[in-house]
């Protein structure tokens, strides 16, 4: 578990199953993904990333403030080829209620702090869709730099959300 000043990084929960689900199936939400999610992709999603947790002791944990989900951010390893990986990605998605309040920024603070203090990585990456503005104004702030451009591999060709850009950084010295 990891805290902020306002938030809350924790393992995932069976109460945590429904808000996820809404957040998944929300087009706005999901705006920059090839598609929403079905509920059975949601559990899925929220199984696998419960068990990360409970395996490895971080992963994608769940962002909350006073008890209320807002939505996920950590770390994750990124399951497909490409030519800057293998890496660790850090990633976060929240419900539209829990926007423009700084919550993704300050959540992502914390789980970079922990992949640099605790994990000793010397790298971490992120990646999004190309006009997903948002999530990079996030990377930007964290100091991460925009490295390249990829296609995502596990993206049907034509799919407008296929192009990706890749931003890194590195571990601060000393």
């Amino acid at each position: 578990m990891l805290r902020t000043d306002r938030l809350v990084l924790r393992q995932w929960t069976d109460a945590d199953r429904e808000p996820f689900a809404l957040m998944g199936s929300d087009p706005e939400v999901m705006r920059f993904f090839p598609s929403r999610l079905t509920e059975e992709q949601s559990d899925a999603f929220v199984d696998r990333a419960s068990l990360h947790i409970a395996k490895h002791g971080w992963g994608l944990w769940v962002v909350e403030r006073e008890g209320e989900f807002l939505g996920f951010c950590g770390l994750s390893v990124p399951k497909f080829e490409a030519d800057f990986l293998p890496g660790v990605e850090i990633g976060w998605r929240f419900a539209q209620h829990a926007w423009g309040k700084g919550y993704a920024t300050e959540a992502a603070r914390a789980a970079l702090a922990y992949a640099f203090d605790v994990l000793a990585l010397p790298e971490v990456l992120s990646f999004t869709t190309v006009g997903n503005t948002r999530s990079r104004a996030v990377m930007e702030r964290l100091g991460m730099r925009h490295v390249q451009n990829f296609d995502h591999p596990n993206i049907e060709p034509r799919h407008p959300q296929r192009p990706h850009v890749l931003y890194s950084v590195s571990r601060p010295s000393g």
